[in-house]
């Protein structure tokens, strides 16, 4: 099931930067326990971002389209702080 979230995760994209969250490397953790309750642990490109509902809320509403997923708990952190160097080859090349 971690993989369903993860390829979920990819139709994500920051509107600020037109990519999606998992090649931008702002999610960090994804765990999915036997009654299918997902936790995903992420950050943001920085703390005061602007957009972040609507990151939140595409997170929250591509997850819950994965049939047999329960509850959903997206945890925000700062820690590590997030910087370019998370990001995939693929998104690099994107933005360069």
């Amino acid at each position: 099931m971690n993989d369903l979230v993860q390829d979920a995760l990819y139709d994500v994209i920051d509107p600020e930067l037109g990519i999606n969250i998992v090649d931008l490397g702002l999610v960090y953790g994804i765990d999915v326990d036997e009654d299918n309750n997902v936790r995903i642990t992420m950050t943001l490109t920085t703390p005061g971002c602007p957009l972040h509902e609507s990151i939140e809320n595409g997170v929250k509403h591509r997850v819950r389209e994965i049939e047999g997923i329960n509850t959903i708990d997206l945890q925000l952190v700062w820690e590590p702080s997030w910087d370019p160097t998370k990001m995939s080859l693929k998104a690099r090349k994107m933005l360069w």
